[in-house]
């Protein structure tokens, strides 16, 4: 692959030149109408960092996290429970549980 090297001072040099008409712009009541404004509705969704560090939203992180797999099972049982709706895997989860003779997980209610 052939790749052409820039002169990093020209760059440098163009870039420095843009940085001064910015520096020098002027902003107008226009420019300000164009800023949206800042609703709690945004702050909602604005992510939050505490000492530098994102902090996650929504779902915590499970303290026993079910375990992905590739599973081969027969068209007909998964049309079963698929037809069903939503929650399917959990149904053949369960199942599978009951199946192994394991003890029911109780779901926690939100």
């Amino acid at each position: 692959m052939n790749v052409k090297k820039r002169n990093t001072a020209q760059s440098l040099k163009r870039v420095g030149s843009d940085m001064k008409k910015v520096d020098a712009y002027v902003l107008t009541r226009k420019d300000y109408e164009e800023i949206p404004e800042l609703t709690d509705e945004w702050f909602k969704r604005a992510d939050l960092y505490k000492g530098g560090k994102l902090i996650r939203r929504g779902r915590p992180p499970s303290a026993s996290p079910k375990q992905s797999t590739s599973l081969r099972l027969d068209p007909d049982v998964i049309t079963y429970f698929r037809r069903g709706g939503r929650g399917w895997q959990s149904r053949i989860n369960a199942a599978l549980r009951k199946a192994a003779k394991l003890p029911e997980k109780k779901r926690k209610k939100a």
